[in-house]
């Protein structure tokens, strides 16, 4: 029997955390098993889908974001023109790739701001769709908007995947829903040409090291990480910053500036250097830019700090922990399958230097519990972000959605599983 064919949507050109989740579940999946091709925004996520299938890259695809904390509202709504713009774009990816693979078996949604593409690709490719929900969605059952996004799931959708239970418990409870972790293989690759590696050198000796991963952004919570730097110097702690990721966009142009205006782009790495600056925190900060080679960094790490204002736990939390790092994660309803407070590591509440000061201190001064912490979420990791297991787990429901519809690729038979 021949692999499976899906067809994958994915809506941010930065390779972050939705993309090397996506990415990390297809390199698990058997051998031969699917055969994946690419509909994406044009960046650096281009490079490492083209490894794994086909890619078809486009200026912008149409999302509707309502997730909890970036939903339409005030000056937010003028995000809409350009999702209005990018609907071109879309359509012509869609049709792209309609002449390119011409019947595929299964379309997978990486997000579900993407719904409204869903919708068009199905006119293109008559087949069932899997929606990944990766982000904690906006619950307001008034909005028409969550009316609309929660009836595109119960009707249009043929299996709903969360990737973990803050995310599941934004989502109706009736409606049926498949938790499947996101998942990490945690090997060093080889060979390093040392960049990174002398980078790390200029650590001291004896610091407290507190890891950051992830995009630069003002919403990743780097702010409250420089306010928190500053309040752990003057309380006399010896703390060190490892900065990995650097900046989704350019920051230069027109178009940036009137972003910025209206504060509808999160230009954060020239906030954090010129605070660096004034607070004489520029020896604490090691910027290590973005890596494809995450492995290597984690080690390092005393802890990581996870501010973002999402509310929610992030990639790099069981990340970190597969190295026995623990994690300080910015959410008020902490759930056991990503962090137990105290055990596994701390909850603080999103958007609180304070806390995360408090948190980085009590950590810095008992490094034997910060070391147990990590041991817990090492023991954690293992057992729910397997990547083979979790991978076959998706998988699984592929099968499951194709065999129930019994509608194979023209001219293919039936994928194997089936």
């Amino acid at each position: 029997m021949r692999p499976l064919r899906v067809l994958y949507l994915h809506f941010f050109g930065a390779f972050g955390g939705a993309s090397r989740s996506l990415f990390e579940a297809i390199r698990a999946f058997p051998p031969g098993a699917v055969q994946p091709a690419f509909i994406t925004q044009r960046g650096t996520v281009c490079a490492f889908f083209s490894r794994l299938g086909e890619v078809i890259e486009t200026r912008g695809l149409t999302q509707f974001d309502n997730t909890r904390y970036s939903y339409y509202r005030g000056v937010r709504w003028l995000v809409l023109l350009r999702e209005v713009a990018y609907l071109p774009f879309t359509m012509v990816a869609l049709a792209r790739a309609k002449r390119r693979w011409r019947e595929v078996d299964l379309i997978h949604l990486n997000e579900a701001g993407g719904l409204f593409t869903l919708w068009l690709a199905r006119h293109w490719f008559d087949v069932p769709a899997v929606v990944h929900v990766r982000s904690v969605l906006r619950v307001a059952p008034r909005s028409w908007r969550t009316r609309w996004g929660n009836w595109m799931l119960r009707n249009r959708v043929q299996a709903v995947v969360a990737i973990d239970e803050n995310v599941r418990a934004s989502l109706p409870p009736d409606l049926s829903v498949q938790v499947i972790h996101n998942g990490f293989v945690p090997k060093v690759a080889a060979p390093s040409d040392g960049t990174l590696e002398g980078k790390l050198a200029r650590l001291r000796e004896g610091s407290f090291k507190v890891g950051f991963v992830g995009n630069l952004l003002r919403v990743k919570g780097v702010h409250e990480l420089v306010e928190a730097a500053r309040l752990t110097r003057d309380r006399g702690l010896d703390v060190e910053f490892i900065i990995v990721g650097d900046e989704t966009r350019s920051s230069r142009g027109l178009k940036a500036w009137l972003l910025r205006a209206l504060s509808l782009q999160q230009d954060a790495r020239a906030a954090m250097e010129a605070a660096l600056a004034t607070y004489s925190l520029r020896d604490r900060f090691h910027f290590l830019g973005f890596t494809q080679d995450i492995a290597r960094a984690y080690p390092y790490m005393n802890v990581l700090a996870f501010p973002s204002h999402y509310d929610a736990p992030g990639r790099p939390v069981f990340e970190a922990a597969f190295f026995g790092v623990p994690s300080i994660v910015a959410v008020r309803d902490a759930r056991p399958d990503t962090l137990i407070h105290n055990e596994t590591g701390l909850a603080i509440a999103p958007q609180s230097a304070e806390q995360l000061a408090q948190a980085i201190a009590r950590m810095a001064l008992d490094r034997k519990a910060t070391s147990n912490m990590g041991e817990a979420a090492r023991l954690m990791a293992e057992r729910n972000f397997d990547a083979r297991l979790n991978a076959a787990e998706l998988l699984r429901t592929y099968h499951r959605v194709i065999c129930r519809g019994g509608s194979p690729a023209r001219g293919g038979g039936l994928p194997t599983g089936c």
